[in-house]
């Protein structure tokens, strides 16, 4: 019978066979293999299995996200300087959104390497958006330990920014769904979008207002929202996603 440490000495061989796969997807081969490990060892894991000898990713998840916070104000202040403050921090959050990091960390399969708890694994865990964010961001992290920030930087782009941040500054996708709608209609209609409450219902700590959403006239898209701006912007989203309906 194996002993505990031979249990994990066995995991950790395999866990460097399939991270192997990564290094060559990436062109990034770690000499600090235990670093590239803690990247993939989610905190269910370790409830189930208390005497494993790496720590969950939750502290490189930490640096990863200063990390990639630093690289995306360098970026936007490097290739769009005629960009106030204020759409630097908005195109920031689009970009480095939970959505947006859990997609690239699909797009390269990171959910073939993370070890969960057995209900984890169950419930899905493995395409799991924070999971997956979480992830992506612990990978950048051990990306700078290893090889430093020039390649980090350049990791980033490959697979965060490319065409993806260029599209969403194009498309001013960076902007609330409100002003996006009102450049759209005044550019259309020489008019502004109107938005009519149609009810507030519920007690004062948790009223739900529900909003008409009124373009040329004619009847748009309904939002509802714990505030008036919510559901104001819900109905404004819902109508950028069918811009036909207002032909």
């Amino acid at each position: 019978m194996l002993s505990l440490t031979a249990c994990w000495e066995k995991l950790l061989v395999k866990m460097n066979k399939k991270l192997a796969l990564l290094e060559k997807q990436l062109g990034l081969y770690f000499r600090n293999k235990s670093l590239l490990e803690n990247v993939f060892i989610h905190r269910s894991y370790l409830n189930e299995h208390k005497d494993f000898n790496i720590p969950s990713n939750e502290k490189l998840e930490f640096l990863g996200d200063s990390v990639l916070s630093l690289i995306t104000s360098i970026y936007l202040y490097k290739n769009y300087p005629l960009l106030a403050e204020g759409d630097y921090t908005d195109i920031k959050a689009s970009i480095v959104c939970t959505d947006s990091l859990s997609i690239a960390a699909k797009n390269l399969h990171l959910g073939n390497y993370i070890y969960l708890s057995k209900g984890e694994y169950k419930s899905g865990g493995q395409e799991n958006v924070n999971i997956m964010a979480d992830c992506f961001e612990a990978l950048i992290a051990a990306i700078f330990i290893e090889f430093g920030f020039d390649k980090t930087y350049r990791f980033v782009l490959d697979y965060l920014f490319t065409d993806k941040l260029t599209y969403i500054v194009k498309n001013k996708l960076y902007l609330a769904p409100k002003t996006r709608l009102q450049e759209y209609v005044q550019a259309r209609f020489k008019r502004i979008p109107v938005y009519k409450l149609i009810s507030a219902s519920g007690p004062e700590h948790n009223k739900r207002f529900v909003i008409q959403l009124i373009i040329n006239n004619k009847k748009a898209a309904i939002g509802s929202g714990k505030s008036k701006k919510e559901a104001e912007e819900a109905a404004a989203k819902k109508t950028l996603e069918n811009l036909k309906a207002l032909v």
